[in-house]
């Protein structure tokens, strides 16, 4: 007996969707972009935070009087926190849904920014940090899974790549408050850095409204009807929304030839019901290797640097020779725009060039920057006199450095984890990613102080440069092609470790 999905296929002229849409090349859907823009707006929320605190402990160091180690801390902490709301969201996004999962985000960040910006000393301003944290925990994980399952395959890297814009425009965001606010009291300067981080969360939570829900999910509570009038809008044909629910039910274990609006499902297929156990317990080669793709792309963007540079650029520029605040403040300026630009420069160029040549010729970039960055920093620490050459080849390094990062390693991270993952699987696999990427972060961005003390600035990013080169190996070893492919085919790339592309065909 023929199935639905052998009919839509035969029907369309495909066999799969990403032929589908490698032979029509339609043009992009305005419906499936407005959602992945409102979605992807809470990722504005972490960016914000990095960029801002970057500045304001300068003089949150100087009104509370404290030591480079709570300054480690304060900077760091966040970070641990955001596990919190990491590890909850993905059972969470599974009850209630990623669209309230996302306006749950916003409000759990509002009220620590307000926390934050009243802050009248250091544990206050800890515990402000700690409900930040959960917040962005939740946003960092729901905001590319939700991107992910709305985008139809022929744009999903350009869309499931906006939380990375909306990361660096945070970024750029938070540096531009730093300048703003730095010339007020400096009992006041800094609060106001950190409070006006609540007026993002107030925008999502409205935009959220206009919002649909994930159709995956949908099909995961049996709602086939409301699923279906999403992927309706979502898709670039009628056709290929046929095609997405016919092998989103397939996934989720629903029969084919079922087309009633709402459905009883198995209480398996609902999410979250033995995930842990087949992530990580008894997994197939193709599960492991998902796994293994997903957790070391978040270990390896991260374990280079990305936030020792973002979140110290102040110090580093200082350890240069920029001794003004001012100049300071316009440098990390600098650093959030070229961010920010290369950043869009890569949303253009992910399903044009795919995810692999982009990831690799991104992380060579950051090694050539780092270890730019690690030898004219020593030249600076080792020279007796001002060394202005030095100082310029510095921050050129910098610029390059966050430049290359943009461009691949940034925005693939987080589309590549949400695309690799089984229907089933994605909602905790992606969570997971997310809990890797965030304590890798938070090690290196409450040691960094430190470890410059110990073995140099420049000791520091020649380490770093390290670190991205073994990165470079991995990715090249174990990450295949994932372009063009649909999320429910995507299994069938992996398995076999190797990185070389594997095209559906």
């Amino acid at each position: 007996m023929e199935t639905e999905l052998a009919r839509v296929q035969k029907s369309s002229g495909s066999s799969t969707l990403a032929d589908f849409d490698a032979q029509k090349k339609p043009k992009r859907n305005k419906y499936a972009f407005a959602c992945a823009i409102l979605a992807s707006m809470t990722s504005i929320l972490l960016g914000y935070d990095i960029g801002v605190m970057s500045g304001a402990v300068i003089y949150i160091k100087r009104d509370l009087k404290i030591s480079d180690v709570k300054v480690e801390i304060l900077i760091g902490i966040i970070n641990l926190y955001s596990l919190i709301g990491s590890c909850l969201a993905g059972r969470t996004s599974d009850m209630i849904g990623r669209r309230y999962t996302i306006v749950l985000a916003g409000g759990i960040f509002f009220a620590g920014a307000l926390l934050m910006g009243f802050s009248p000393n250091y544990a206050f301003l800890m515990f402000g940090r700690f409900i930040a944290g959960i917040g962005i925990g939740y946003a960092l994980m729901i905001a590319p899974v939700y991107t992910a399952e709305v985008s139809p395959a022929s744009s999903r890297g350009f869309l499931t790549s906006f939380p990375e814009v909306f990361i660096n425009g945070g970024i750029l965001f938070g540096y531009i408050s730093n300048y703003a606010f730095s010339k007020l009291p400096l009992h006041l300067g800094w609060r106001l850095m950190l409070g006006i981080g609540a007026i993002p969360s107030i925008l999502l939570a409205l935009g959220v409204l206009a919002m649909p829900e994930s159709p995956r999910w949908l099909v995961m509570r049996g709602r086939l009807g409301d699923a279906r009038r999403v992927l309706n809008k979502t898709s670039d044909s009628q056709e290929e929304a046929q095609l997405r629910l016919a092998e989103i039910k397939q996934a989720a274990g629903i029969p084919e030839s079922c087309n009633d609006d709402v459905v009883s499902v198995d209480k398996q297929n609902k999410g979250g019901e033995g995930v842990w156990k087949e992530l990580f317990v008894y997994p197939t080669p193709a599960v492991r290797h998902i796994v293994i793709a997903a957790l070391g792309i978040h270990f390896f963007q991260q374990a280079s640097g990305i936030d020792a540079v973002v979140l110290y650029s102040p110090t580093i520029f200082e350890k240069a020779g920029i001794r003004s605040d001012t100049e300071k403040l316009l440098a990390t300026v600098a650093v959030g725009f070229t961010k920010t630009v290369f950043i869009l420069v890569a949303t253009f160029m992910l399903d044009r060039v795919g995810r692999r040549p982009l990831l690799l010729s991104s992380v060579a970039g950051m090694v050539l920057s780092l270890l730019t960055l690690a030898a004219s920093l020593t030249i600076i620490d080792h020279s007796g006199t001002k060394l202005m050459w030095a100082i310029g080849l510095s921050i050129a390094a910098v610029l390059s450095y966050v430049a290359t990062f943009s461009i691949g390693a940034g925005p693939i991270t987080w589309v590549y984890s949400s695309e690799i993952f089984p229907l089933r699987l994605r909602a905790q696999g992606a969570a997971m990613g997310v809990v890797v990427n965030r304590v890798t972060s938070g090690v290196i961005s409450m040691t960094f102080l430190s470890l410059s003390n110990g073995i140099t600035i420049g000791g520091a990013f020649f380490l770093f440069g390290g670190i991205a080169t073994t990165g470079w190996i991995f990715f090249y070893s174990l990450l295949p092609e994932t372009q063009g492919k649909t999320l429910e085919e995507m299994e069938g790339s992996f398995g076999k470790f190797s990185g070389k592309p594997n095209v559906a065909k």
